[in-house]
C-alpha cells in the first residue's frame, strides 16, 4: 500500500470559547489532539503543527507556522517542510478538533484515493458538506497548489483545493467549536459533564431555558411577570394642562383681581380667565382657559382690597404641566424584558395602559427531600427540623417567583419519577436535597430516566457544587439545590435571576459590586459564596468561617458575596443582598 505521511494541525485558538487550547480539550477521556494522533497512528511519519507540546512522543515531529496563528494554509506549508526528507507520496491533513474521529476514517480516505487517483479526497459530513481539514492529498498536487500562492499566510483552505477532487462521506468528522458542542460531545461519549462556573451557568440559563408562553393580563394582577413586548402610552401625560403647585391661576401680568371660585384637582374645571383675573387653584387641578401661568403660594400676596400681587424679587415661573409634555400616545413607557413592578404599574396607569402582553410569573413547587426532615410536630430519633422550607416561598417571591405549593418527598426509589411526571401546573420545581451521589440521592437518576435536558450538570463553586438544573420534555425547569441549608440558599440567590430571565425573557439585573476588603482571608482554590456585612468605608467584609448546616451565620449579615478563586484584598466582587 502506498505510504502516507500525516500533518496534524493543532495550533488554532478556539476564539468562540475564549481562546482556549482546543486540541488540549479532553473529551471521552483523552485530548482532541490524542484522538487525532490515534487516527493517523498507521501513517509513516506524523508532524504536529502548533505550540510545542513536551508530552508528545519523540517519534512525532513538531513544528510551528510562521508567524504563529497565520492560518491553516501556512500551517500545512510548515508541516510539509518538516516532512521534506524522504517524503511519502500521499499526505493526510487533519485538524485536531474532532472527538469522534477514528483510524477507520483515514482508511476510508485512502481507499477512495486508490480507486479514483484524485489529487485530493476530502471527507464530507452527514449533511454532505466538504471538510477540507480532513483530507488525503497527492503530495505533488499539494506542493503545486502551495507554489501558486504568493504567500500561505492568512489564506483560506479553498485557495488550495484542486480541480481533481473527490468527496466521500466519512463518519466521525464532526468538530467542536462551542462550549455547547463540547458538552454534547462529552455526553455522547459517556463522560461526566464538566461543572460550570457561576457565570457560565447563569448565561446558559438565560439563553437555553424554554420561554413561557406570553399572554395578555391586567398589570396589577401580574406582579413578578415580565413584559413580553414594549409598553407604549395610550393617552397623553398629563391628560390636560394641570397646575404643578398650590397657588393661583392667573391671566396676564399682575396685579390680578381674585375671583371667589376655586379649582380643585379632580373637580370641575374653573371658568375661563380674562386678562387681569386670577383664581385659587390646587396642585393637579385642570388649569382654566385663558391662564398664562400659576403663581405659587410662596410667591403671592393679597392686599386689603383682595387684589393678588407677585411678591417683589420672586422668579417668573409657568408652574403649569402642559398636556402631553411628558408623554404623548405611542411614546415608550417600558421596553420588553422589564419586570412588572409597582413603579411600572403606576407609570402605565398614568398613560391609560392597564394591561399588557407578559410572560410569567414563574410558578414554583418546592420539594423538600429526606426522611430526616420534619416540618412540624415533635422530632423523633434521627430527625432534624426543616429550617429552610418555611422561608423558601418568601425568598422565591423576592425574585418574582410565585410559590404554588410545598411538598415533602420521602427517600424512596421512585418518588422523584412521580414528582417529575406531574408538573403541568408549575413552571419550576425547586428541589432541596438529593442532588449528590449518595445512596439516598435519587434526583439525578430520575432526571436521566425522564429524558430531561441538563443545561447545568454541576457548579464549580463552593458551596453548591452538586447543583443541578434540568429541563423536562414538557418545558418545566428543575432546580436541584444541595440539601445543606446555607448552600441551598446561596445557590438560589445566585441563580434565581438568571432562571427567571431564561423562562420569561427578563433583562439581566444590574449586579451590585464593590470591593471585598478581606478577600485573601476568605478566598479558596475555587470560587466561594460567603456571608458578608457592609464595611463603614464602603464595600464588604466577608466571613472567614461559614456555618453551612444552618442559617445562623446570616443573622446580622447584609448579604452574600461571590469571591473569585485565589482573590486578593480589595478585589471587586458581586454582592447578593439578603431578602427581608
Amino acid at each position: 500500500m502506498t505510504a502516507v505521511d500525516a500533518i496534524v494541525l493543532a495550533g488554532g485558538l478556539a476564539r468562540r470559547m475564549g481562546g482556549i487550547d482546543k486540541p488540549g480539550l479532553v473529551i471521552g477521556g483523552r485530548s482532541l489532539l490524542a484522538t487525532a494522533l490515534a487516527a493517523v497512528a498507521g501513517c509513516a511519519r506524523t508532524v504536529v503543527v502548533g505550540p510545542h507540546r513536551p508530552d508528545l512522543d519523540t517519534a512525532i515531529r513538531q513544528t510551528r507556522e510562521r508567524p504563529p496563528g497565520s492560518g491553516p494554509v501556512a500551517a500545512i506549508e510548515a508541516g510539509l517542510r518538516a516532512l521534506d526528507a524522504d517524503p511519502a507520496p500521499l499526505v493526510v491533513i487533519l485538524a485536531a478538533d474532532m472527538p469522534f474521529l477514528t483510524a477507520a476514517a483515514i482508511t476510508r480516505l485512502r481507499d477512495r484515493q486508490a480507486e479514483s487517483g484524485a489529487d485530493a479526497v476530502f471527507a464530507a459530513d452527514d449533511a454532505g458538506r466538504p471538510q477540507y481539514l480532513v483530507g488525503l492529498w497527492r503530495r505533488d498536487a499539494l506542493v503545486g497548489a502551495l507554489e501558486k500562492l504568493a504567500s500561505p499566510v492568512d489564506q483560506p483552505m479553498k485557495a488550495l483545493v484542486p480541480a481533481d477532487t473527490v468527496l466521500v462521506e466519512v463518519a466521525g468528522v464532526t468538530d467542536v467549536d462551542t462550549e455547547d458542542q463540547v458538552r454534547a460531545a462529552r455526553t455522547a461519549t459517556g463522560e461526566p459533564p464538566s461543572p460550570l462556573t457561576l457565570e457560565q451557568a447563569r448565561q446558559v440559563l438565560r439563553d437555553e431555558l424554554t420561554r413561557l408562553t406570553p399572554y395578555r393580563a391586567e398589570l396589577r394582577s401580574a406582579r413578578g411577570a415580565t413584559l413580553a413586548e414594549p409598553l407604549t402610552a395610550a393617552g397623553p401625560l398629563p391628560r390636560f394642562d394641570v397646575s404643578a403647585m398650590d397657588g393661583y391661576a392667573v391671566a396676564g401680568e399682575g396685579p390680578w383681581r381674585l375671583r371667589a371660585d376655586i379649582g380643585y384637582a379632580g373637580g370641575r374645571r374653573a371658568s375661563g380667565l380674562l386678562t387681569g383675573e386670577a383664581v385659587r387653584i390646587a396642585t393637579g387641578a385642570h388649569v382654566p382657559v385663558g391662564a398664562s401661568g400659576v403663581l405659587r403660594d410662596e410667591f403671592a400676596e393679597i392686599d386689603v382690597d383682595g387684589v393678588l400681587h407677585r411678591l417683589p424679587d420672586t422668579p417668573h415661573r409657568d408652574d403649569i404641566r402642559r398636556q402631553g409634555e411628558e408623554r404623548v400616545p405611542g411614546d415608550p413607557v417600558a421596553p420588553a424584558g422589564l419586570p412588572v413592578t409597582s413603579a411600572l404599574i403606576s407609570a402605565a396607569a398614568s398613560v391609560e395602559v392597564t394591561d399588557a402582553l407578559v410572560r410569567g410569573p414563574v410558578r414554583a413547587r418546592i420539594v423538600m427531600t429526606g426522611d430526616e426532615i420534619r416540618g412540624e410536630g415533635p422530632l423523633r430519633t434521627g430527625q432534624i427540623r426543616d429550617s429552610i422550607g418555611p422561608i423558601l416561598p418568601n425568598m422565591l417571591s423576592h425574585y418574582g417567583i410565585r410559590t404554588e405549593d410545598r411538598v415533602h418527598l420521602r427517600d424512596t426509589a421512585h418518588g422523584f419519577d412521580e414528582i417529575l411526571s406531574a408538573t403541568d401546573d408549575v413552571d419550576l420545581l425547586v428541589v432541596v436535597g438529593a442532588t449528590g451521589g449518595g445512596a439516598a440521592d435519587q434526583l439525578r437518576g430520575a432526571v436521566a430516566r425522564s429524558g430531561a435536558r441538563v443545561p447545568v450538570p454541576r457548579l464549580r463553586l463552593r458551596p453548591g457544587g452538586s447543583t443541578l438544573v434540568a429541563e423536562l420534555t414538557r418545558g418545566t425547569t428543575v432546580l436541584g439545590l444541595p440539601g445543606n441549608p446555607f448552600a441551598a440558599l446561596a445557590i438560589l440567590m445566585a441563580l434565581a435571576d438568571a432562571l427567571v430571565a431564561g423562562r420569561t425573557g427578563a433583562s439581566a439585573r444590574r449586579p451590585l459590586t464593590g470591593p471585598l476588603h478581606n478577600a485573601a482571608a476568605v478566598a479558596g482554590p475555587v470560587a466561594r459564596i460567603v456571608p458578608a456585612r457592609m464595611a463603614p468605608e464602603g464595600g464588604w467584609i466577608g466571613d472567614r468561617h461559614v456555618h453551612t448546616a444552618h442559617l445562623g451565620g446570616l443573622v446580622d449579615r447584609d448579604g452574600l458575596v461571590v469571591v473569585p478563586a485565589d482573590a486578593e484584598d480589595g478585589v471587586i466582587v458581586e454582592f447578593l443582598p439578603l431578602p427581608a
